[in-house]
């Protein structure tokens, strides 16, 4: 997939040194950060689990606004997800740079396992996958000065510990036993290590607790890159676990950066709505925060281990990017960069070319509850209050065919507005799809002929869906739905993962059978504005 603009989390331009910031930084489903420096540059990956292109790569001045210049995983083999379960697919990745050469190491969990891959660019394009080993998963890279390369992961599941062996980056090869070198502190689900030499010393982090309302990040330190590592006694150094009316939970999964202003970290955290309950819908997010070490020598964030949603600023010139348009009107060949496919798309049930100024989709016989690969282009919801709109062009020649908006949590749960053919007339309907199954009477309404508006509308609670005919000025609400019903904990580990966040899509299908008629979407808004 080529792509032509930037995903970006600000507007205007200024180099005044910003007073404070408001966290999350990267806003809506960009988890597990990792992050890497380079000269006056600062690089994110994030998890993308079942999504296509995988492994967006974020770039920022500042270290407060970011924009999106590229993917690490652009084609089915760098990526196979054919058929993956939700949340299945890209675990945590981590960046790194060395010697010009930036690496990108991550786990496939329905692929061949861990690998990393390989630019010069760190926009792309990006190498082939070098496997490693197919066990355990958030594999790191740590560069020593002396010229050795230490690859490190969780190993063993909830009760597992961190392993480390050499890797030669010459053959992409690994040499040697896998060495256990810490276990955590005692917190399930030791994972997402990453390893730093700081003032002579080796300083080994990890997150424990599992990734939800316990998650925790806990440090130690040696002399050695094999340890034996003690741990920090005031461990853990970030954590809301004991602070649940906090309005961000769920923090962890951290990545240190040193910086012209110190020391910040880059972690992953949750805004639940409403505030103090235990509900999130739109994902894990990216905040940060700043690190000091102590008279020991210990790593303190933020002075007291816990982060805000207003946070002053880094002493670092600020740099902001020139936002997006509310509107792609598709008028490019190729889709901008925030756009994602459920898994490898078939890109014949796609076109920016067929009717120029329109992204048609051929609906195929995939639904939106299969798994497996609809006719589908989403982009995350990324803020809690916003609206999503689209201009349709469809006419169903059968009762199966629809094509229309959704908002997706994963493949047994999301809510949809469409067109569809129902008692030989043109109509809108409303669907809600929660734990696999229509939960309620699918509402249906009149549209007539021509070109139809689509629209939901979010707020912290509801989902509201109109619809309105090109031909009318008049919105027909056609109802609402919750938002804590497409959140991780209304959902629960069905299969065993829940890791996403919503997506607003748009969609076609014949729900078992290919649609006879394209569907054409003359543009797509995403608006913050409501008023």
């Amino acid at each position: 997939m080529m792509v032509v603009t930037g995903l970006v989390f600000a507007v205007g331009c200024s180099q005044q040194q910003a007073k404070t910031f408001n966290n999350p930084v990267i806003s809506g489903f960009y988890p597990d950060p990792s992050i890497c420096r380079v000269g006056d540059d600062y690089y994110t990956v994030h998890s993308t689990f079942e999504y296509f292109p995988g492994v967006p790569v974020m770039h920022s001045k500042d270290l407060v606004h970011w924009e999106q210049i590229g993917y690490c995983l652009t084609s089915e083999s760098q990526l196979p997800l054919r058929k993956v379960k939700a949340s299945a697919g890209i675990y945590a990745p981590t960046i790194r740079e060395h010697n010009g050469t930036f690496y990108m190491i991550t786990t496939n969990v329905n692929g061949k396992g861990n690998f990393y891959v390989t630019a010069k660019n760190p926009a792309g394009p990006w190498s082939e996958l070098v496997w490693l080993d197919n066990s355990g998963m958030d594999p790191s890279l740590f560069f020593d000065d002396d010229g050795k390369v230490y690859y490190i992961r969780h190993e063993g599941g909830a009760n597992g510990y961190i392993g480390q062996r050499i890797l030669n980056p010459e053959t992409g090869k690994l040499e040697g036993p896998m060495k256990n070198i810490w276990n955590g502190t005692g917190g399930i689900w030791a994972e997402g290590p990453h390893m730093y030499k700081i003032n002579g010393k080796y300083y080994l982090m990890v997150s424990e607790g599992g990734t939800s309302y316990d998650h925790s990040v806990t440090i130690a330190r040696s002399d050695s890159p094999w340890g034996p590592f003690e741990s920090n006694p005031k461990n853990p150094i970030l954590t809301h676990r004991k602070n649940p009316k906090l309005p961000i939970q769920v923090v962890g999964h951290a990545d240190l950066v040193d910086t012209p202003d110190g020391w910040w970290l880059v972690c992953l955290g949750v805004r639940p709505q409403p505030p103090g309950s235990r509900f999130h819908h739109i994902g894990r997010e990216t905040f940060l925060a700043p690190v000091v070490f102590d008279s020991n020598g210990w790593p303190v964030v933020n002075g007291n281990g816990t982060i805000q949603l207003v946070m002053t600023a880094p002493k670092l010139p600020q740099h902001i990017w020139p936002q997006l348009p509310a509107r792609d009107n598709f008028d490019s060949k190729t889709l901008a960069m925030q756009w994602n496919y459920l898994r490898n798309p078939d890109m014949t049930n796609y076109s920016l070319t067929e009717r120029p100024g329109f992204l048609r989709l051929n609906g195929s016989d995939v639904n939106l509850s299969n798994v497996d690969t609809p006719a589908f282009v989403g982009r995350r919801q990324t803020d809690i209050n916003c609206a999503a709109s689209t201009l349709l062009d469809f006419n169903p020649k059968n009762e199966n065919e629809e094509a229309g908006l959704v908002v997706r949590s994963n493949d047994k749960h999301h809510y949809e507005i469409a067109v569809t053919l129902k008692d030989g007339r043109r109509q809108v309907l409303f669907r809600k799809v929660l734990k696999g199954k229509t939960i309620e009477p699918v509402k249906y309404a009149d549209i007539g002929e021509g070109p139809v508006e689509l629209m939901v509308k979010a707020t912290p609670l509801n989902y509201e869906f109109s619809c309105k005919s090109s031909k009318g000025n008049t919105s027909i609400i056609l109802g609402t739905a919750l938002t804590k019903d497409l959140s991780v904990e209304a959902i629960g580990f069905e299969d065993g993962m829940c890791f996403t966040g919503d997506y607003f899509g748009m969609y076609a299908t014949g729900n078992g059978k290919k649609c006879t008629t394209p569907a054409d979407f003359d543009w797509f808004e995403y608006n913050t504005d409501l008023h």
